[in-house]
């Protein structure tokens, strides 16, 4: 019977696609019911237990890898001192770490091997978390001018969020899917036929189509989840059981159910009415804001919430960390996309829990996005989260700004949480301030749209639309600084059962050849594995076994090669108006770009070391150069 349905998958005809194009690839059956966003005839994590494991490359490979990531860094002494290293490494004490790495994952094989010393980099790493890892991703607009009401959109997007959580714990999320031939796998013959697949061999019948099933293990952290600050190590908790939502507004904490105690939503009318009453609060600020703590440095967070239980304030806290998610009412309009990127960035400290899984932010004028924590998981799964609550609370929004809130008593369903704080827990929020302030304070964002072309461009002339905005960043700090650096681009590994991300090195001598061509000499011009995750693991492991640390990890040019001073990602989808977030090391660029349809737009941070503004220039001035060159070469032909 298995058998015959994969070859039925294989061999039949095209048919038409579901929703070609659309935001949201809809793979229900039928919405049904409000209370879940679709009803997907192929349960969510059908393909989970047959997704292919990650593979540990050759050392061999790796090491090849490393190398050509170092050449265009290094001068010639320095890279043979580099390629010695690499090459006592991979036949000495690399070649035992590589096969012990091997054996562990053998033993291993419901995981991957980078999935938990993954996990240790995020959760042993002791600075603040606010701008050294939290990202965040903001909303477009709703199309519906008038649905951008603060109230209004607070409320459809809440109750959008809980539809998602309600679709996915009852397995009817449609699982996330990689369409290479969407007319073939992106139908209603391949669910009905792969759904009777079993879960053990799915995969298979995906692959034999094109399509690509992703994993979805880090979706359940979404929901009801914190990052709890503890000495050395911090633990990500989760409390499905939670029905509430944690509501943050002018530094105050308030809580109320949007699941009733049979887990049905609570009518969007009661959401309305509960998020009015606290947008009428008008209690003044606290003295002493709460959220600060969650900015500090991790040890330091660990002590002081060991004194906040200690206080009395125990219960009060796991109705901050078990809360379905925080929604955070600001009380100022967005100017422009500069003050967009600082407000969904860092804030000012007082009206975000930065702990929670994500944060959803919405402010005065209706501007919506998410803040994330990182530790428990990468975009993919925040990404999909975002396109859906957009999709949902724009095309089936559950109220309209005509609606009337319910006539319940809001003063009795919505609790506003106190603190009990001592003199100690007093100076350590004001500390926590100071040092917020301190490095919010030093901090640069700049934005760029440019509009010769984009995507749609760049793939008619067979030009990769990524590459071009990368050569771009290595022509643009060529031409600002005159020299080559360490570039990190993340690319996710989610095909791979509890796959991460793995580190694209855009950095290459042909890269750099290419960017001195342009800048240096214009008149004379007109797979998959890469070796970050791999070295890491085996570092990683070098440290557990207690094996004293390898020459090759104490070579300067390891040092500088991650010392990453442009660190870039890009994601793309109609539901995002920008993405950032801040430089990873205090002499670099944090650089969040998006190559669209018909132009490209770059958001980048730095610290005064830099200068954010004077890198755009230089990277327009690239994006001009090689559109000149492009248009060029249009012109001949």
């Amino acid at each position: 019977m298995v058998v015959r349905l994969l070859l039925l998958l294989r061999d039949w005809p095209r048919g038409p696609a579901i929703g070609p194009g659309s935001l949201c690839r809809s793979l229900s059956s039928g919405s049904g019911s409000r209370e879940y966003l679709q009803r997907s005839i192929v349960p969510t994590m059908h393909f989970q237990d047959s997704l292919p494991r990650l593979p540990i490359p050759k050392l061999e490979d790796t090491i090849k890898r490393y190398l050509c990531a170092q050449k265009p860094l290094l001068d010639d002494d320095q890279f043979r001192k580099t390629e010695q290293h690499c090459k006592s490494f991979e036949n000495g004490i690399g070649k035992e770490l590589h096969k012990q790495l091997v054996a562990q994952d053998k033993r291993n094989r419901h995981t991957s091997y980078i999935s938990d010393p993954w996990f240790d980099m995020y959760l042993t790493a002791r600075d603040s978390i606010v701008l050294n890892f939290n990202p965040f991703m903001a909303f477009n607009p709703d199309p519906k001018s008038e649905y951008n009401d603060q109230l209004t959109r607070a409320t459809n997007m809440t109750v959008s969020a809980v539809r998602f959580l309600k679709t996915l714990r009852a397995g009817l999320l449609e699982p996330e899917v990689f369409h290479l031939n969407p007319a073939k796998s992106d139908t209603d013959t391949f669910k009905r036929l792969i759904r009777f697949v079993p879960s053990s061999l799915s995969w298979y019948g995906a692959y034999l189509v094109n399509a690509y099933p992703l994993d979805m293990s880090q979706y359940f952290r979404l929901f009801s989840s914190t990052r709890l600050p503890r000495r050395t190590r911090d633990e990500l908790v989760t409390d499905e059981k939670a029905r509430h939502l944690l509501v943050l507004r002018k530094g105050h904490f308030y809580v109320f159910d949007v699941l009733d105690r049979d887990g049905n939503i609570v009518s969007a009318s009661e959401i309305q009415a509960h998020l009015k009453y606290i947008l009428s609060d008008n209690s003044p600020a606290p003295e002493f804001p709460l959220a600060y703590l969650t900015t500090e440095h991790r040890d330091v967070w660990a002590e002081l919430r060991q004194k906040l239980v200690n206080g009395g304030n125990e219960e009060t806290l796991r109705k901050v960390d078990s809360a379905v998610f925080c929604l955070c009412l600001d009380d100022f309009p967005i100017e422009g996309l500069v003050h967009l990127s600082h407000s969904m960035l860092h804030g000012d400290g007082t009206n975000r829990w930065y702990d929670k899984s994500f944060n959803l932010i919405i402010g005065k004028d209706g501007t919506a996005a998410l803040h994330f924590e990182h530790a428990w998981g990468d975009g993919v799964a925040v990404l999909r989260f975002l396109n859906e609550v957009f999709k949902d609370s724009t095309q089936a929004p559950a109220i309209s700004p005509q609606n009337q809130p319910a006539r319940t008593d809001s003063s009795a369903a919505v609790q506003k949480l106190t603190f009990k704080l001592s003199d100690a827990l007093k100076t350590g929020i004001s500390t926590a301030k100071e040092r917020f302030d301190a490095i919010v304070k030093t901090l640069t964002i700049d934005f760029i749209q440019f509009h010769r072309g984009g995507k749609e461009f760049l793939k008619k002339q067979r030009l990769s639309p990524d590459s071009v905005a990368q050569l771009a960043f290595q022509m643009a700090f060529l031409r600002q600084y005159g020299q080559t650096v360490a570039t990190y681009e993340s690319c996710s590994t989610a095909a791979f059962k509890h796959g991460r991300t793995e580190t694209i090195r855009p950095a290459s001598i042909f890269t750099k050849r290419c960017s001195e061509a342009f800048v240096r000499e214009p008149s004379q011009h007109s797979i998959g594995q890469g070796f970050d995750r791999h070295l890491f693991a085996l570092r990683y492991l070098a440290a557990a076994k207690g094996i004293a640390l390898p020459e090759l990890y104490l070579d300067p040019a390891y040092g500088q090669i991650n010392h990453n001073i442009l660190s870039t990602s890009t994601l793309s989808s109609p539901a995002v108006n920008i993405g950032g977030f801040a430089p990873v090391v205090p002499d670099g660029f944090g650089i969040g770009y998006a190559v669209h349809d018909n132009w490209i737009g770059c958001n980048v941070s730095s610290y005064p070391d830099r200068n954010a503004r004077e890198f755009l220039q230089c990277v327009e001035k690239a994006l001009e150069d090689i559109f000149d060159v492009i248009d060029g070469r249009c012109i001949k032909t």
